[in-house]
């Protein structure tokens, strides 16, 4: 196991930034998560870790170490990537044994590690079969074992989950957790699905155009987003974030949202441009004359469990839980309240959170800037 710490990582492709400055610790033995759109610069961080791409500038340091200019194989870290990359003239036991093989390990220990391996991942019955015919989730357990074998001090996987269907997806998040748990070795794994990163990940590392906005467990990264990003980017649907129609200063405990006054934690610094953010779980409908913030109903999705009603206001649209034993019917003129203690408030201008009893009461998971 492992920790890795990340200074001031930078990473120039001619004219364009791929990573910006980013400074970050990965803690011995968690498993964490990158996450974000496509070309954030997820990637490109990972694979500056693995010695697979060199910073432009910053260091990279590998239980103490520095290896920011090693080559991979000096690096004692195994890497597992999106296409399973396994030798198609090897079997499945000739892939496991591989990399032991050019590593020199004595066969004794070689047989040991390969058994052991397979029981983990539990295809032990497929050591004798040609990696060819095997199912895709049989293929990435492979590709695992391939990397489990070395016994390194951390694992790198790069979207190693893409290529699945649905259900192996899922299926193999709780075979991954559970393989995690198990070895406890430090995991970074890079991602562009929020649903993988919540199930997967003790941290969680959200980026954007190079940069690191948020490194947090996924109680905080979902319920206290550092950034407006965060906000749209973690949640199905996203944050509700609606546009004050008024400043507010260090001690209010209320903002102006279309003509009402809605109770908010305090605020603890000066906003010119205030956007509330609030969870549609944390939004009820109520009757449209019971004082709340009133709309006429949009649309409406079934998700089994509940019913997500987007609501037109003046405010905007706005979406909110309803329970699943009443459909509310499209064009009802209904009100929406919200759970006051689950608003956030951003500063539009910075598009950062801002400070306030809410936030006070959460510890960040994880270091980092």
């Amino acid at each position: 196991m492992a920790e890795i710490r990340i200074r001031n990582l930078h990473k120039q492709f001619t004219d364009f930034t791929a990573v910006k400055n980013s400074s970050l610790v990965l803690e011995d033995g968690k498993f964490v998560v990158l996450l974000g759109p496509s070309g954030c610069g997820k990637t490109t961080t990972l694979r500056m870790i693995a010695g697979l791409e060199y910073p432009t500038s910053g260091q990279i340091t590998l239980d103490g170490d520095d290896v920011t200019y090693l080559r991979p194989r000096e690096r004692d870290i195994a890497m597992v990537f999106q296409l399973f990359a396994l030798y198609p003239h090897l079997g499945v036991r000739g892939n496991l044994e591989f990399p032991l093989r050019n590593e020199g390990v004595p066969r004794i220990e070689i047989d040991k590690r390969v058994e052991e391996t397979a029981a983990i991942l539990r295809i032990g019955h497929l050591l004798d079969s040609s990696v060819n015919g095997l199912s895709g989730g049989d293929r990435q357990r492979v590709a695992l074992g391939r990397a489990i074998v070395r016994q390194p001090k951390a694992f790198l996987m790069d979207e190693p989950l893409g290529t699945l269907d649905a259900e192996f997806r899922e299926l193999m998040c709780v075979e991954l957790r559970k393989l995690h748990d198990r070895l406890k070795t430090t995991t970074v794994f890079v991602t562009h699905d929020q649903n993988e990163a919540m199930a997967l990940a003790d941290h969680i590392v959200v980026m954007d155009k190079g940069e690191i906005l948020q490194a947090d467990d996924p109680h905080g990264i979902y319920n206290f987003p550092a950034t407006l990003f965060v906000a749209r980017f973690i949640g199905r649907p996203p944050m509700n974030l609606i546009g004050a129609d008024a400043p507010v200063v260090p001690g209010d405990t209320s903002v102006r949202i279309a003509r009402r006054n809605i109770a908010v934690p305090r605020v603890d610094a000066t906003s010119t441009q205030v956007v509330l953010g609030i969870r549609p779980e944390h939004v009820r409908l109520c009757g449209s004359d019971e004082g709340c913030l009133g709309g006429r109903v949009k649309h409406v999705e079934y998700f089994g469990s509940h019913w997500v009603v987007e609501v037109e206001t003046e405010a905007g649209a706005l979406k909110a839980l309803a329970d699943k034993s009443a459909r509310p019917e499209q064009g009802l003129q209904v009100g929406l309240r919200f759970d006051t203690r689950r608003v956030v408030l951003f500063d539009a201008g910075t598009e950062k959170l801002l400070a306030s009893e809410t936030t006070l009461a959460h510890q960040p998971g994880m270091r980092h800037g």
